[in-house]
C-alpha cells in the first residue's frame, strides 16, 4: 500500500494525495456480480427533499459482496483485487472450487493466487472466515457478524479491525474499532486480518469538485443562517452560535441519544472512548 503526492500543476492538484492502488490488479469488474444503483438525490417518493446535501455524483454499479461467508469447507482462490466505488475498502474476486464466483471484502496482505476458506475447523490465516469461538485470543479480525447468519456488520471499512479479548460461555469479548468492548455470540462469523486500504485515512481530495463526484452537495454552516432557518443562526457579524445543535434543537455534543433500556446494552462491557 502506498500513496502519491501529486505535483502542483493546478490548484486542485497542489495538496492532493492519491492512493497508489498497488494492491489493485484489474479495473474490469465481474459482470455477473454487478447490480444497478438507483439514486434518490435526497428526495422521497413525492419528490420532496427529505435529506439535505445529497445529489449528483458519478454513476456507479453495485458490486454484490458476500458478507455471510457461508460456503463452509469449500476452498476458494483469490482471482483479482479490485477497487469498489461503493466502499473505502478494496474487494477481492474469489473463485470457489465448485465454479462459483463471489466478491469478498479484501483483507490487508491478501494476494492474487492465495487460497481462502470459511468454516469451523479452518486455520486462522488472513482472509479465512470462522466463528468467533474458534478464533484464538488476541487475534486481529474484521467483518464481524452481530447475529449468526445475518452477515458482517462491524469493522468493514478501510483499515479497520477488532481484537479478540476473552471467551466466556457462549460469548466472545471483542474490542471494536471505536474502542467499545462488547460481547458477541461465539457462533457469529468473522474474518482473520485487518481490512485492506489502510492508507485511505491519509488521502486528500484536493478540491471541492471531487466531493461533488462522490454525490455530496455543499453544506451551509448553521452559524451563518438566519434565526428562522436554524437554532444557531442570527446575530450581528460573528456574534451568534450558542451550543452546537441540530436543526430541530437536539444537542450535537455530549447529549446521549442511545436508549437506556436498549436490549443490547447488557452486552457492552465498556463504552467507546469519547
Amino acid at each position: 500500500m502506498s500513496v502519491r503526492k501529486l505535483k502542483p500543476t493546478t490548484p486542485g492538484q497542489r495538496f492532493r494525495v492519491v492512493n497508489g492502488f498497488d494492491a489493485v490488479t484489474t479495473d474490469k469488474p465481474e459482470k455477473s456480480l454487478l447490480a444497478p444503483i438507483k439514486r434518490s438525490g435526497g428526495r422521497n417518493s413525492q419528490g420532496k427533499m427529505t435529506m439535505r446535501q445529497i445529489g449528483g455524483g458519478h454513476k456507479r454499479r453495485y458490486r454484490i459482496i458476500d458478507f455471510k461467508r457461508n460456503k463452509a469447507g469449500i476452498p476458494a482462490t483469490v482471482s483479482t483485487i479490485e477497487y469498489d466505488p461503493n466502499r473505502t475498502a478494496f474487494i477481492a474476486l474469489v473463485n470457489y472450487q465448485d465454479g462459483e464466483k463471489r466478491y469478498v471484502v479484501a483483507q490487508n496482505g491478501m494476494k492474487v493466487g492465495q487460497n481462502i476458506v470459511s468454516g469451523e475447523n479452518v486455520a486462522p490465516e488472513v482472509g479465512n472466515a470462522m466463528p468467533l469461538a474458534n478464533i484464538p485470543l488476541g487475534a486481529i479480525v474484521s467483518c464481524i457478524e452481530l447475529a449468526p447468519g445475518k452477515g458482517a456488520a462491524l469493522a468493514r471499512s478501510a483499515g479497520s479491525f477488532a481484537q479478540i479479548l476473552a471467551k466466556e460461555g457462549k460469548f466472545v469479548t471483542v474490542k471494536l474499532p471505536s474502542g467499545e468492548v462488547r460481547m458477541i455470540l461465539g457462533t457469529c462469523m468473522a474474518t482473520i486480518g485487518a481490512v485492506s486500504n489502510s492508507d485511505h485515512q491519509v488521502l486528500v481530495s484536493g478540491k471541492a469538485g471531487r466531493t461533488r463526484w462522490l454525490g455530496r452537495r455543499p453544506r451551509t454552516r448553521p452559524v451563518v443562517m438566519n434565526p428562522v432557518d436554524h437554532p444557531m443562526g442570527g446575530g450581528e457579524g460573528k456574534a451568534s452560535g450558542g451550543h452546537p445543535r441540530s436543526r430541530n434543537g437536539i444537542y450535537a455534543k455530549g447529549y446521549k441519544t442511545r436508549s437506556r433500556t436498549k436490549a443490547s446494552n447488557k452486552y457492552i462491557v465498556e463504552r467507546r472512548k469519547k
